[in-house]
């Protein structure tokens, strides 16, 4: 029997109806297939070479944990190649090499390139107007630090852009022979330190050296420096500051605030979308509270270790002494501000907001020290 759909034609080349439908129905099966799957090259993904001025320890784990949270939010599309300390050029040298596009990026802190600038260190290390990193941070973002630092990079002709995070816990005023218990103690010793933090302390009659964090502790133990301060107890346990001093004072003025910086090519980052833009930009902000919550566990673990486990003998570094610094500080931001009219414009900058913010906070906040003693002891 012959279905109506059948059509029967002459011609041994020829094929029935039924026949025809059938092959075009493969053929337009087959022409899906082509669209559904086309055969399209993936674009390679942007990568930066960054480098960081840390060879190891908790600073290159929190540059670390900065290129993890850029990785998570880009995807595969944007890359950062973290490179350890002097991979490329020196420490000394990073911002240059950035600047010139020899490294996309850099992940350090401003007292790293304070020849360039004095006023650089007040991005890091400056005077403590009450305040604390917290504070620092918060005037770069919102008091206007960040167009001051556009227009310092505008000043020294530097093709770059940065993003500061990480608020430090006020660094410690370091590793000694013997206990200081007055400020006099400290004339004449020779102790490394970097940024203005080292004019504040030839100011109260010490010898600076501005030292690399892994020549540090070499250093103090071939005698050529008598006392030094990096940043925190797990560095300074890392670098085995404990072996070549068994007196570690907490609490300092001549570095109370510091954050990091990642600065990049500024070319090359306007290069690249607005998206991946933003996702270096934020991912900074993500990282300064993980910093905080992160290391702040490890500095108090590892406190705990430098005197259980070396027979470190931990002070809190005497009022009378930071209260010799807060003066010296005060003649140095003085000189410097009369001889610089930036550097008066930025520390100008910083009292105001300051004064402002740190009179909510000091007038709202609880002496948590009273609290602590009460639970604690």
């Amino acid at each position: 029997m012959t279905d109506k759909n059948d059509v029967k034609v002459t011609g041994s080349g020829q094929a029935t109806r039924r026949r025809f439908l059938t092959g075009a129905a493969g053929v337009a099966a087959a022409g899906a297939t082509a669209v559904a799957m086309p055969n399209i090259a993936t674009a390679a993904p942007t990568v930066l070479k960054v480098q960081a001025a840390w060879g190891g320890g908790i600073f290159l784990e929190n540059a670390k944990s900065y290129v993890d949270r850029v990785h998570a939010m880009a995807g595969k599309d944007l890359k950062i190649d973290l490179l350890s300390v002097n991979s490329v050029v020196k420490t000394s040298q990073m911002q240059d090499a950035v600047h010139r596009g020899v490294l996309d990026g850099a992940h350090y802190v401003p007292a790293y390139w304070y020849s360039k600038s004095k006023a650089a260190s007040l991005f890091g290390t400056g005077p403590c107007f009450g305040w604390s990193a917290q504070e620092l941070l918060g005037w770069i973002h919102y008091g206007g630090g960040d167009a001051l630092f556009e227009e310092l990079m505008g000043d020294l002709r530097l093709e770059v852009i940065s993003f500061f995070n990480s608020a430090m816990p006020a660094q410690p005023l370091g590793w000694f022979k013997e206990q200081i218990k007055d400020a006099s103690q400290l004339k004449g010793l020779k102790y490394r330190t970097v940024g203005l933090a080292a004019d504040v302390l030839l100011e109260m009659g010490m010898s600076v050296v501005q030292l690399p964090g892994g020549e540090i502790q070499p250093a103090m133990k071939a005698g050529l420096i008598d006392a030094a301060e990096f940043n925190n107890p797990t560095s300074d346990k890392d670098f085995g500051m404990q072996d070549v001093s068994k007196h570690y004072h907490l609490a300092s003025f001549h570095q109370s605030q510091e954050c990091f910086e990642i600065t990049f090519n500024k070319k090359k980052f306007n290069s690249l979308s607005k998206e991946h833009q933003n996702i270096l930009r934020y991912a900074s902000e993500a990282e300064n509270s993980n910093f905080y919550w992160h290391n702040t566990l490890r500095y108090a673990d590892d406190l705990i270790k430098l005197k259980d486990d070396h027979g470190v003998n931990v002070y809190r570094t005497p009022d009378s002494v930071m209260s010799e610094q807060l003066k010296a500080w005060d003649i140095v931001v003085d000189r410097i501000s009369s001889e610089d009219p930036f550097f008066a414009k930025v520390v100008k900058s910083q009292k105001a907001y300051a004064k402002k913010v740190m009179n909510y906070l000091l007038l709202n906040q609880p002496d948590y020290g009273l609290a602590y003693k009460h639970h604690f002891g």
